[in-house]
């Protein structure tokens, strides 16, 4: 997979779709899913272009590193649901193709509000 300029988180990134914003800094931006699957469901995006987490592993500085790592973190308190401010939340990235990617811009989601049940049946 490459990374494609169009995709709907490069839009977002330069305002060209509006997005519902929780939280943004230099590293990362984070908004609600248009589509939850469960009562709470953000996405959190690295600001940078990369296509996956093999892809930002490898070529992402390590601000950007500590940045996403950091965002996810602040952005599941700002959501009351990080084991600080509420019962605990699940992060999830899907890698390539056999990890169900479909945008090629590397993203997060975080569940919560509610029990997120088993990972993989």
């Amino acid at each position: 997979m490459t990374y494609d300029n169009n995709n709907i988180f490069a839009k977002i990134l330069r305002n060209e779709i509006p997005c519902k914003k929780i939280y943004e800094d230099e590293f990362v931006l984070s908004f609600y899913d248009i589509n939850p699957q469960k009562k709470i469901h953000a996405l959190v995006i690295p600001k940078g272009k990369y296509v996956d987490l093999d892809d930002f592993a490898n070529n992402a500085s390590i601000d950007e590193i500590a940045g996403l790592i950091k965002g996810i973190n602040l952005v599941a308190k700002k959501l009351n649901i990080s084991v600080d401010t509420g019962k605990g939340y699940r992060v999830l990235a899907n890698i390539s193709e056999h990890g169900g990617q479909e945008v090629p811009h590397l993203h997060f989601h975080l569940f919560g509000g509610e029990s997120v049940g088993k990972m993989v049946q």
